[in-house]
């Protein structure tokens, strides 16, 4: 079961992520971003601290709220990140394409 907690200061918003982002939590966290991820955010933090496990579900979900950002013309930031689901952005790439602080 994943837990999203949103945060929004003008055109800053933010996404805490807690559970596993799995195939089932997958496309109500992509559904949740295209609904948050509209124009006048500006920069976006994909806060992942609670966030322990990433499937390739989950993944698209990540990637899709960056090219979201890039289309809004904003930036996307993802903090927080524990060890196994960063070996998965590097495994996969993502780390390459992603901004992780």
């Amino acid at each position: 079961m994943m837990e999203t907690t949103k945060t929004q200061e003008g055109g800053s918003l933010t996404l805490s992520l807690k559970g596993r982002l799995d195939t089932t939590a997958a496309p109500e966290v992509i559904k949740e971003l295209d609904e948050i991820l509209v124009e006048g955010v500006e920069s976006f933090v994909l806060d992942m601290a609670d966030c322990d496990y990433v499937a390739s579900s989950g993944l698209r979900a990540v990637l899709g709220a960056q090219k979201k950002m890039n289309a809004l013309g904003g930036t996307m930031v993802v903090k927080n990140v524990c060890e196994s689901v960063m070996e998965v952005f590097e495994m996969t790439g993502f780390a390459d394409i992603l901004t992780i602080e």
